[in-house]
């Protein structure tokens, strides 16, 4: 099933972000809306646009799985066996 959004025009990918653990600043509505994931990168942290498959919460761990371009991200709920995840900031 594709995700909304993934139709239109290509847009240049930022592959640096896949692969990458953040939390969401603002909760994904699924297919009714992207979210906000902040996550660490390039040496600082950044905020980009997090579309999921079904709604996650504000403050949940996320795995960014692929890019979409123009800093907008795929996430996933991620478990963090080890404790290591970062927190909600603010």
């Amino acid at each position: 099933m594709a995700l909304p959004g993934k139709r239109g025009p290509s847009l240049a990918r930022d592959e640096s972000a896949v692969g990458c653990v953040g939390v969401l600043t603002i909760g994904t509505r699924g297919e009714a809306g992207p979210g906000e994931v902040h996550i660490k990168i390039r040496g600082g942290s950044e905020t980009f646009l997090a579309w999921s498959e079904k709604p996650l919460p504000r403050g949940a761990t996320v795995l960014v799985t692929e890019s979409r371009g123009a800093r907008a991200v795929d996430v996933i709920e991620w478990e963090d066996a080890l404790g290591d995840s970062p927190r909600v900031p603010g």
